[in-house]
């Protein structure tokens, strides 16, 4: 059995991995798990990230569930032991590499693709696999978990990058007694998206000739902690499938209602990595007007210039993040990019439809596909 050493060259927490370190001595040290987070790629690189943790046994959600069972949830989601220095396998096609975890558990994979990329570009998703390869406990048996690459081949024109809180899931973020509620009382299967949001971004997925599978990246200042009910909120209200770009956890089990704050700056570098990986794609952005998704939107479009067709911004409230509409306009037509705050999704189907990013019929189709009842709290 591997022991964590407590002190290593370059630790950053020493408190943390410490910790570790003496349940594993005590023997309280739960199974490990792998966690593969969604990776991306093209034709020439992939990248794929994920944590080692202490297995909590989260439970699939169920609509079901008492607000017990969504309190406990949360509380291990924000508790789980990430697990530094130890070895995690991946292997993608023939190609293999051996990552270490951490401070914070996490690993990350970066493999060189120009070989393999006529079987890439055959399909969008790809499987990998992932073995640990350190024993972290007594008897410990084979961990494994297998992950998945959205491979962005050239010939799709189009990526669209969306926020997640207040711009598909109903999340209260500038009202923290609210949001607190929502997070404690609800799961992923009763959590709420904004009307009409699933059939927009279906059908902005398959473009106006219905030929395509655009991307799509969710890029949000919610915590990896809260992946697993991300990926089964947007599958249980068939959101189209995508990769997430979160943030690593700054708070303790004690301040989990902080999720998602913070100065939002990541957005800004997480979507610009984006911007200069997939050089030959146009971007569309989708966010709210209750943190920063305005200007730093708008500062993408004006450092990328060309390249980011429209800003979708949804009105959280009644005030407007840019009271001179007119003077944002006029200076990203410059820079040739629409920028649009609505009501509601169907304002900005709407536009979408007259610029031809979608289809009218196909937009109404989904559209008869009933949203979930509306739930005050």
């Amino acid at each position: 059995m591997k022991l964590i050493k407590p002190f290593v060259r370059g630790v950053k927490k020493p408190f943390k991995v410490f910790k570790v370190f003496l349940k594993q001595k005590a023997g309280w040290m739960g199974t490990p798990k792998i966690l593969p987070y969604r990776g991306f790629g093209n034709h020439l690189e992939v990248f794929i990230q994920g944590m080692v943790i202490e297995d909590k046994g989260l439970a699939k959600p169920e609509d079901r569930h008492r607000v017990w069972h969504n309190i406990l949830a949360m509380i291990k989601r924000f508790s789980s032991d990430e697990i530094p220095g130890v070895k995690v396998k991946a292997e993608f096609y023939g190609l293999s590499q051996i990552s270490e975890t951490d401070d914070n558990g996490f690993f990350s994979f970066h493999f060189n693709v120009k070989e393999i990329s006529d079987k890439l570009i055959q399909k969008h998703w790809h499987s990998i696999n992932m073995i640990l390869m350190d024993e972290i406990i007594e008897d410990q048996p084979e961990i494994s978990a297998e992950g998945e690459i959205r491979i962005v081949s050239r010939d799709e024109r189009r990526i669209i990058v969306s926020d997640i809180d207040d711009t598909v899931l109903i999340s209260h973020s500038t009202q923290t007694f609210r949001k607190l509620k929502l997070m404690l009382l609800r799961n992923a299967l009763t959590r709420l998206p904004f009307k009409g949001v699933s059939a927009f971004y279906r059908a902005l997925e398959r473009g106006k000739e219905q030929k395509a599978f655009y991307p799509f990246f969710y890029v949000s200042s919610s915590e990896w902690n809260l992946y697993d009910l991300l990926e089964n909120f947007f599958d249980h209200n068939t959101l189209p499938k995508g990769v997430f770009m979160l943030r690593k956890l700054e708070h303790s089990i004690l301040k989990f209602w902080k999720s998602g704050q913070g100065n939002h700056e990541h957005k800004y570098e997480k979507i610009k990595l984006l911007l200069e990986f997939f050089e030959n794609q146009k971007f569309i952005l989708i966010g709210d007007s209750g943190q920063r998704d305005p200007e730093i939107y708008n500062r993408l479009a004006s450092d990328f210039p060309g390249r980011i067709e429209t800003i979708y911004i949804r009105k959280i409230g009644k005030g407007l993040f840019f009271e001179d509409i007119e003077q944002v306009n006029s200076k990203l037509k410059k820079v040739k990019t629409h920028y649009l705050q609505v009501e509601d999704t169907k304002d900005a189907a709407g536009h979408a439809i007259i610029e031809g990013y979608i289809n009218e019929e196909l937009y109404h189709e989904y559209s008869q596909i009933k949203d979930p009842e509306m739930v005050k709290f």
